[in-house]
């Protein structure tokens, strides 16, 4: 059985004549957790972008499940940068906001059922956020709102979770709490693609890292004998051989 969850292949893609993913290579499989670091700039969040068909390649391929995004698209979740994406005074209880996320594949003006609200009730206690089910989104703390997108992202039973720096902005208590949950559904078997300039904390959870670099080039490294002190050279341009 073929678990290969996302294929990369030569990808490149330029924003107005400047070069910011230069030919990048790397497979997942089914229970991977590929870690993303580098400076700012250097391509993190425009390749999870490139994954979620929002912006399209120059060249190269990306695969996922062995076909494209669109006949791929409800097998994956996307949980972005809370702080710089949300209106906290968005009128709407904590049940409607992950409730919501079922609209596209319900379609116009069916109502939603019972095993609707079920998915939403099991997403919600998966992070931990059932007891808040009936409150407004805008009276959450900030750790506690992040918790109910990742939930939002959950309830339509991704293989495939693409999270943007998802910690940031919050406390230091919920960043813990939410890596958690992370790390949790990682070990449940989910695919995790995460962006993070915590660079500890990727390296505890990731089995996998992709290293973008200031200098043009990405290196896909398993954690294998992998220290910090080699991450490091790698960010100053020493190369190493690619294996995944």
């Amino acid at each position: 059985m073929n678990n290969e969850v996302i294929n990369v292949e030569n990808l490149t893609f330029e924003y107005t004549d400047t070069a910011v993913l230069k030919n990048v290579n790397f497979k997942l499989y089914k229970g991977d957790f590929l870690g993303i670091i580098g400076a700012n700039g250097a391509g993190k969040s425009t390749l999870i972008k490139l994954i979620l068909n929002l912006l399209t390649p120059d060249s190269g391929k990306i695969e996922l499940f062995g076909t494209d995004f669109a006949k791929a698209r409800k097998k994956i979740g996307y949980v972005s940068q809370k702080a710089n994406s949300f209106n906290s005074d968005f009128p709407a209880t904590v049940k409607e906001v992950v409730r919501a996320n079922l609209f596209a594949e319900k379609g116009l003006f069916k109502p939603y059922t019972k095993k609707d609200d079920e998915k939403v009730l099991s997403a919600l206690e998966l992070v931990g956020m059932t007891q808040y089910r009936n409150k407004l989104i805008g009276s959450l703390s900030g750790g506690e709102q992040q918790r109910v997108f990742i939930a939002r992202a959950l309830v339509r039973e991704p293989e495939l979770l693409l999270m943007d720096e998802p910690t940031v902005g919050i406390d230091a208590k919920s960043v813990h709490d939410i890596m958690e949950i992370i790390k949790n559904l990682n070990r449940n078997g989910m695919t995790i693609i995460m962006t993070n300039h915590d660079t500890p904390t990727l390296l505890e959870v990731s089995n996998k890292l992709l290293i973008f670099c200031e200098h043009g080039y990405e290196e896909f490294v398993t954690m294998s004998d992998l220290s910090l002190e080699r991450i490091s050279d790698i960010l100053a341009g020493k190369r190493l051989h690619k294996h995944a």
